[in-house]
């Protein structure tokens, strides 16, 4: 049993490496890949310079690891509950949360995959392998399949096309200026999203769901 000192420290660690994945995920999700350094994250922190290498060897890990808490965490926020909607419901219901006026203006909070994808594209390919990774996990989730299940590919590509539909809807609404405009992209899309919503439920009446 660990002496109560060595549990303290212990306690100490986990709580400042929450502290560093908060403030590095939200200025990764708010200033982009290259301009998430060590050192303005360690200060939104609160934390010294120094206290950061009893967590990371350097800035890759810093935004490997900020980047999967930001989109495990918020995976959670847009799919919901998967138990209690059917399929197209719950499409339309992750529709609505994610293309909502407040997500859209909350970039600090916001989808990680949306705020990093231009980024992924110009990174290296560690980040990129963890981006794809988190991704198939996000989709697999709303799709209700563990990575290895092929059960329901029909259902699979309705969770990609979704995604594609919100993460483009959300990076464009944020894009303009025009704020009537800008909520008019995301009314467009929402409405795109019940159209995908409803073609599952011909799939499923048709049998094409395994």
């Amino acid at each position: 049993m660990p002496a109560p000192a060595d549990k303290t420290r212990a306690e100490l660690k986990r709580e400042s490496l929450g502290r560093i994945l908060l403030a590095g995920s939200r200025r990764l999700r708010r200033e982009g890949l290259d301009r998430t350094a060590i050192v303005p994250v360690m200060r939104d922190a609160g934390l010294t310079h120094g206290a950061f290498y009893a967590h990371f060897s350097g800035k890759d890990q810093l935004t490997i690891a900020c980047f999967v808490d930001a989109v495990r965490r918020g995976g959670k926020r847009w799919i919901g509950s998967v138990k209690d909607a059917s399929w197209s419901q719950r499409l339309k219901r992750m529709a609505g949360r994610y293309l909502s006026t407040a997500h859209r203006d909350d970039l600090a909070d916001g989808c990680a995959f949306t705020a990093l994808s231009s980024d992924t594209g110009r990174a290296g390919s560690d980040f990129q392998a963890v981006y794809a990774r988190e991704l198939r996990r996000l989709l697999d989730a709303i799709a209700e399949s563990g990575p290895a299940d092929d059960a329901e590919p029909a259902r699979l590509d309705d969770a990609i096309a979704l995604m594609a539909l919100c993460m483009g809807g959300l990076a464009l609404s944020r894009a303009v200026a025009d704020r009537p405009f800008s909520d008019r992209i995301l009314r467009a899309c929402n409405t795109a999203a019940g159209v995908i919503a409803d073609r599952a439920d011909q799939k499923i009446a048709q049998g094409e769901y395994r």
